[in-house]
């Protein structure tokens, strides 16, 4: 049976049309790029970059000591995952049982991965899909929630609890969270009809995601430590997805407009929401945020892609590794170190290290 891959959203589709900002607006201040030779690009090795499936190296998240997983194309388009360490030097890996023998399958791929380097996402078998923990020794967890038929992991947290979602036997999604010790937990936004998607985990267990209404809308929510629940718009949205979640449970994702205009946002602990709008962008979208509150994203002029770091004074800088026709910024770590992968004047993909300024 052919695995088609979970291409798990870790930024934002970006739409073009007229800007139009609502709620709260972060200050437009910006400033110059970094220069390209800031830069560290890198492919996995035996990684494959072709016009028709141009993936190739994807980064997804980064550490504090620098460390990255993502996934990789072979020759035959199929997924495996990788792990870079801080020095630069790559581990591949698949999880026991995992196959990908067509072209465009899934073997594995990586979503987060924690302080510790324990890395989790979902691998494929000959009939369905699973969550997975592989902690850095290189040893593998299978993860199924009781009663999934398919099983995909999203976020890990210091302590190595996990969050994601899985389908059930009527094909309804639920999200999870599984503990340390390997118990789990289903849940189900109150508010959800259509399933429930978990994206992050905090370190207070704090979890943060989206859910799809009737109409497969999506809305944000926030789930606290005691199965609380509280869902979530930013003012004007009309589709709500929220991405990540920091230590002092700040939450940033992206929200589209009744005029199909993308912005980004964040949530305070509070629930003041501020929206984000790159200055003169014609769309932005938050993927990822660190405990000091720095935002990193993409936003849209004209047809390109640019990435961007904002830091909480209002100030947003852009950025693109050196020849990049399109970037993609998914992940910031405590030090501000941002990953993510960008296509070249060839369109094909490439992983990227912007290093800590600070």
């Amino acid at each position: 049976m052919n695995r088609f891959p979970v291409l798990k959203v870790v930024g934002v589709i970006l739409l073009v049309s007229g800007l139009q900002s609502y709620g709260q607006q972060a200050d437009a201040g910006a400033h110059a790029a970094p220069p390209v030779e800031n830069f560290i690009v890198f492919d996995v090795p035996g990684s494959t970059c072709e016009p028709s499936f141009p993936i190739c190296t994807t980064p997804v998240a980064i550490n504090p000591e620098g460390a990255i997983t993502g996934y990789y194309a072979d020759s035959n388009a199929a997924l495996h995952s990788f792990l870079r360490a801080g020095n630069g030097t790559f581990t591949t890996f698949d999880p026991p049982g995992s196959t990908c023998p067509s072209f465009f399958s899934e073997c594995s791929q990586p979503t987060d991965l924690n302080p510790a380097g324990a890395i989790t996402g979902s691998y494929c078998d000959a009939i369905t899909c699973h969550g997975f923990l592989r902690v850095p020794d290189g040893n593998f967890t299978t993860l199924d929630p009781p009663g999934s038929i398919f099983t995909q992991a999203n976020g890990i947290n210091p302590a190595g609890a996990i969050t994601g979602y899985y389908i059930d036997a009527s094909f309804v999604e639920h999200g999870f969270v599984r503990a340390r010790d390997g118990t789990f937990t289903t849940f189900d936004v109150p508010d959800a009809v259509n399933g429930t998607n978990p994206s992050r985990i905090n370190p207070e267990a704090a979890i943060t995601g989206w859910y799809y209404d009737a109409s497969s809308f999506e809305h944000g929510f926030l789930r606290t430590s005691n199965g609380t629940f509280t869902t979530f718009d930013p003012p004007g949205s009309v589709f709500t997805q929220a991405n990540d979640i920091n230590p002092q449970g700040v939450i940033t994702g992206y929200y589209i407009d009744a005029s199909f205009v993308n912005h980004g946002f964040l949530r305070a602990r509070d629930g003041t929401i501020t929206t984000l709008d790159f200055p003169g962008s014609v769309g932005t979208g938050a993927a990822a945020i660190n405990p000091a509150g720095e935002t990193t994203g993409v936003y849209q002029e004209a047809a390109a892609i640019h990435g961007f770091r904002w830091i909480p004074d209002g100030t947003f800088a852009t950025f693109d590794p050196p020849g990049s026709s399109y970037t993609q910024a998914v992940d910031i770590n405590p030090a501000g170190a941002i990953t993510g992968y960008y296509y070249d004047a060839s369109f094909l993909g490439h992983g990227f290290l912007l290093p800590a300024t600070r």
